[in-house]
């Protein structure tokens, strides 16, 4: 039997992609790698951090920047992009093992360069972390941050991606339910049928969303402001999430994470901050915040659901200049099989 274990199970190492000059996050590279500064240097507290970089020049140059190099591993690969949530394997466990699932990646739909970031799981078989350890190509393009686990064979997702035809244009829904099933291991699926936030250029990846805290616990993106245009879609949304219910048949426990106030770049184009791309780790939360008032609401509501971790909030607004957040910037990998 087949099991994608949920992101709150324990960890063997989260892994990211330091971005470099010449990436998209060139014109603020400074500020961006405070924020990845701080999130290696809280990872390292805690497990394991595997960083994804160009070559042995752009790793002396992180070095500098970490303080636990005892506690990270180097990958030389290139990247197209440094979201690699979407890009490198999902795990699952099988028949006690673990075993990492290599699925096709086209840059969301086609709209970016992304030769290197299929090729990226290639190169990270033959790294030491990953060396010598199960893994499988699979011939469908699913991204890490479009799929939620609750670790008992429930699955979280959204329509607008994974029914979309700039993804697995030839399968039906049935179709493309089954090989999440199949891949995955799981019994259900819920889907949420919900558009993506304002500057989110995934087509809506259910980690901006709706994310299980715990099997019977969702937190979701909301909004109170009736002005706001997202007001009526997350309306809806909450109306599904209510309608949804756990295996048991219960309806989940939900929790509200308020939107912070629009940030927008320099073109004036609305961002995707949200507090939904949240990052567990071992005995951790990781909270992208944005310097909002609501940065307090959301630490504090995620506390109440992770009584047994430590809420520490991340300065992330730099990275939402590139249309993603804390969540989409990382990958943990499950440290064993569950017996």
């Amino acid at each position: 039997m087949t099991r994608f274990p949920a992101e709150w199970e324990k960890q063997a190492a989260v892994l990211i992609a330091w971005p470099h000059e010449t990436g998209d996050f060139s014109n603020r590279l400074e500020s961006v790698e405070e924020t990845y500064s701080v999130i290696a240097d809280t990872i390292t507290e805690y497990q394991r951090l595997l960083i994804v970089c160009r070559d042995e020049a752009h790793q002396r140059h992180i070095e500098k920047l970490v303080e636990r190099h005892e506690d990270i591993q180097f990958i030389h690969a290139p990247v197209n992009d440094i979201w690699v949530r979407d890009t490198t394997f999902l795990t699952v466990e099988k028949e006690g093992a673990l075993k990492y699932l290599n699925f096709q990646f086209n840059g969301w739909g086609e709209k970016y360069d992304f030769a290197n970031d299929n090729a990226l799981n290639h190169k990270l078989a033959n790294a030491k972390f990953f060396k010598g350890k199960a893994h499988h190509d699979i011939d469908f393009i699913l991204e890490g941050g479009s799929v939620e686990s609750d670790g008992e064979g429930t699955i979280l997702t959204t329509s607008h991606c994974l029914l979309n035809p700039n993804r697995n244009k030839n399968l039906t829904k049935e179709e493309i339910e089954n090989q999440v099933k199949t891949h995955l291991g799981a019994k259900r699926v819920l889907w949420v049928q919900q558009e993506n936030l304002a500057g989110d250029d995934t087509d809506a990846h259910i980690d901006t969303l709706a994310r299980f805290c715990n099997p019977t616990t969702i937190a979701y993106t909301s909004c109170d402001n009736q002005d706001d245009p997202h007001f009526e879609s997350l309306d809806r949304m909450r109306m599904q999430l209510e309608v949804f219910r756990t295996e048991a048949g219960e309806p989940y426990n939900l929790v509200a994470l308020p939107l912070p106030k629009p940030i927008f770049d320099e073109e004036d184009e609305p961002l995707p901050a949200n507090y939904s791309n949240f990052l567990i780790i071992n005995h951790a939360v990781l909270v992208p915040i944005y310097g909002d008032p609501m940065d307090s609401v959301a630490t504090k509501k995620l506390a109440e659901v992770f009584p047994q971790h430590k809420i520490i909030p991340i300065p992330c607004r730099p990275l939402v200049h590139q249309y993603g957040s804390l969540h989409c910037m990382t990958m943990q990998f499950p440290e064993q099989a569950r017996g």
